[in-house]
């Protein structure tokens, strides 16, 4: 894994074998095993990346909301950049996740849930192409946020606390978008017990002269 900051060209061989011991060097932090927490941070949050370009690719969205996950794209190359070099690294570095960024995301949340119009009760995921890929989009952020929580606490002075911050609040706009998307059609409430409810309905009637 390269150093973000210092990013090159490959050459023709993409495969190097630096790798096959297991440890890598990451970013700025130097060698590290593959396995170090602050490793599967950053391979989380490309994951959510990836998670949010699928959205984008297939989920046939308004312009509004596909500009805004693009914009989401850019952060989070913004934070993975961030995890990379450590925060007390007195050297200039290519981008910090900062409270703009948190407060740009509650401003988008504040804006798109007057579109989602009911955001109350527990909802399956599901629904249209697009709620269900921002639903699945969601889970991975989730995950990603618990990585680099995990990260934080391990490293307290070299782990930026509000790269995970700012996936907390993307989790929310990911919600509310689904539930946006959704609007139209209407969700899935949940209900607590359905399938046992049904059986037990199914053997009193049967138990019935």
């Amino acid at each position: 894994m390269a150093d973000l900051d210092d990013l090159e060209t490959a050459g023709p061989a993409l495969y190097t074998g630096r790798g096959d011991s297991g440890r890598t060097t990451f970013g700025r932090h130097g060698d590290v095993a593959k396995t170090d927490v602050r490793v599967a941070a950053y391979e989380d949050c490309d994951e959510a990346n990836a998670a949010v370009s699928v959205v984008m690719a297939v989920g046939n969205l308004p312009i509004e909301v596909t500009s805004t996950l693009a914009s989401v794209q850019n952060d989070l190359f913004d934070l993975v950049a961030d995890l990379a070099v450590p925060l007390d690294d007195p050297r200039a570095v290519s981008a910090r996740i900062s409270e703009s960024h948190l407060t740009r995301l509650e401003r988008a949340v504040d804006h798109f849930e007057q579109q989602a119009t009911d955001l109350s009760g527990f909802v399956l995921p599901g629904g249209t192409v697009a709620a269900s890929l921002l639903y699945q989009a969601r889970a991975v952020v989730r995950r990603a946020e618990r990585t680099v929580w995990a990260a934080v606490e391990a490293h307290p002075t070299t782990v930026n606390p509000l790269c995970a911050r700012y996936l907390n609040r993307l989790s929310t706009l990911m919600f509310v978008l689904a539930r946006g998307a959704n609007a139209e059609h209407g969700d899935v409430q949940w209900v607590p017990g359905a399938s046992s409810l049904a059986m037990a309905q199914e053997a009193d009637e049967t138990e019935r002269p």
